[in-house]
């Protein structure tokens, strides 16, 4: 593999969302190239029986996968598992297309590793989405589709929006997953409420035996996180995914007025909010970690604590391509130095 430590200087003279559009069409050239992207697969992608997991009725060969927001169109869906993903979460999606928030509305924190993102839901809309993952789906890695409501859709009709959504996308993925949590979608946090979620699962569980996931922000209190997961699952929904991009702009040292913040920086923010999900709803859901993952130690701390998946999203930007094979070579170490044959065997064991 080239050198992503020499490459990143130059990718990060570029406007982020530049450097996006080049990699992920070098990605694309990639993966077209079925000999490179076998070579490319082979020395990224770890599997075996350790990192196994049978969930949600669908084999992750291995725990590490791609958070939404990276693929928002679903056109990487094989680049992804190409880079070692073993799955992948597309979105975020909304009902009709939309260009976004305005630009610039994508920053990089060079020093702190992280992100801050306003992009506002850009996306092709749910029709192309539905396209592009009729090409893939079904997959030989998961596939989560993450779903939201339009900026124009008035929040007393958002419930709409994330029907019409499952309606149309439910039988093009291995599961769904709610987001109100996204900060650059105006009110969208609002819906972050017992009522609505209540509502939105009843409903969504008559439409579809996919498994529902409900994705949460990591800006409340404890005990609002735990109250909000545990209203989700006795609403229905089949996982908790903690967490969203932080407001807290106190995180870096040079931050923007607009969007929320991803990576390192909000690793500690991202842990104690999911502790607290997971010492209260482990063993009685499903729970996928998200937030500041950026090494196989944050990944078995996460693993412990109770997240049976975990995601990877500002890290990879980074760290680089090798960044997935490096966390599941570093697993295996952890494992192989704890006496661990299965993954399954640490998952929680920090609060069992």
């Amino acid at each position: 593999m080239f050198s992503y430590s020499s490459l990143k200087p130059l990718l990060f003279k570029l406007e982020p969302e530049t450097a996006h559009s080049i990699v992920t069409y070098t990605m694309n050239l990639a993966e077209m190239c079925t000999p490179l992207s076998n070579v490319i697969t082979e020395k990224l992608f770890i599997s075996g029986k350790s990192l196994q997991q049978e969930i949600f009725g669908s084999t992750f060969y291995n725990p590490v996968g791609l958070a939404a927001g990276f693929d928002k169109n679903a056109t990487l869906i094989k680049s992804m598992s190409m880079l070692g993903f073993g799955f992948t979460e597309i979105g975020t999606v909304t009902p009709k297309p939309q260009d976004g928030n305005l630009k610039p509305r994508l920053f990089r924190h060079i020093e702190e590793e992280s992100l801050q993102n306003a992009m506002g839901f850009n996306n092709a809309g749910s029709l192309e989405a539905s396209k592009e993952l009729q090409k893939t789906f079904p997959y030989v890695t998961p596939i989560g589709i993450n779903i939201g409501k339009n900026k124009i859709t008035p929040d007393n009709k958002a419930l709409d929006d994330y029907l019409d959504l499952i309606k149309t996308l439910q039988m093009l993925g291995d599961y769904i997953v709610i987001n109100i949590s996204s900060p650059n979608t105006p009110g969208l946090r609002d819906l972050q409420n017992e009522e609505f979620i209540s509502t939105l699962f009843d409903e969504a569980k008559k439409l579809t035996a996919k498994p529902v996931l409900l994705k949460l922000a990591p800006d409340m209190a404890e005990s609002d996180a735990v109250a909000l997961a545990v209203n989700g699952v006795q609403a229905g929904a089949d996982g908790i995914i903690a967490t969203n991009t932080s407001i807290d702009y106190s995180l870096v040292k040079k931050p923007y007025d607009i969007g929320g913040i991803s990576g390192a920086v909000i690793k500690e923010k991202s842990k104690i909010i999911f502790k607290a999900i997971a010492n209260e709803l482990f063993g009685k859901t499903i729970l996928i970690s998200v937030g500041g993952i950026d090494s196989a130690d944050e990944a078995w701390t996460r693993l412990k604590l109770g997240a049976s998946l975990i995601q990877v999203y500002s890290a990879l930007i980074f760290k680089g391509p090798t960044l997935i094979r490096d966390i599941n070579l570093g697993l295996l170490e952890l494992m192989k130095e704890h006496g661990v044959k299965n993954i399954n065997e640490i998952i929680g064991s920090d609060i069992k």
